[in-house]
């Protein structure tokens, strides 16, 4: 297991590199994405598909909500990743917690020998994901009162220790790695999956 990790490792380090500062304008802007000049990369018009006229209501997402579902998804990859590293490519486990064979099998194994921390994982999900996607107003149709990605969760007061330059750079970083991560867990579940999907594996030897 330890030759997909470095597999993955190697395919998306280049999403790593510290990335100049830029203010955001809206969620597909790529101010966080200075590679293409500033300009919006969204060739497909996803972040406009809202303002089709004619479209029932609500029907598509309005670009809030695809920035907080990206900076979402990208944190879920970055845990996923660093689970995945730490128990298959460091054998690192929680003492007295389920050890599956298998990354890609744990999740049952984990539901099955302890429903109790199963269940309370699912709630703080729960809790998280209603609090990301409309507590604080319907960000499905653009009607959110808070950033995209910000649950106010900082009881250490971190980012008022921060300038407004470093706390722009520090969400460009974020950006670029969870989308990273999203890149390497789906090539994990492809090569797990799929046989072939992902020649490196295949030329690494990786089973």
């Amino acid at each position: 297991m330890k030759l997909p990790l470095l597999a993955a490792v190697v395919g998306s380090a280049a999403a790593f590199a510290p990335a100049p500062v830029t203010k955001t304008t809206s969620s597909l802007s790529v101010a966080y994405n200075p590679e293409f000049g500033g300009e919006d990369f969204d060739p497909m018009g996803f972040g406009k598909m809202h303002e089709i006229k004619g479209a029932f209501p609500g029907m598509f997402p309005h670009t809030q909500y695809l920035e907080e579902s990206e900076i979402k998804h990208g944190r879920m990859a970055m845990l996923a990743w660093t689970g995945v590293f730490a128990t298959e490519g460091l054998g690192w486990h929680f003492p007295g917690a389920p050890v599956a064979d298998d990354w890609a099998t744990a999740l049952p194994v984990w539901a099955r020998e302890d429903p109790g921390g199963f269940g309370l994982i699912l709630a703080f999900i729960m809790i998280a994901e209603g609090e990301g996607v409309s507590h604080a107003g319907d960000n499905f149709r653009g009607l959110s009162k808070k950033v995209p990605g910000d649950m106010g969760f900082d009881w250490m007061g971190m980012t008022k220790k921060l300038s407004e330059e470093k706390q722009a750079r520090y969400k460009t970083v974020e950006k670029k790695n969870g989308r990273a991560a999203m890149i390497a867990m789906a090539s994990l579940f492809a090569f797990k999956s799929i046989p072939g999907s992902v020649p490196i594996m295949d030329l690494l030897g990786a089973n």
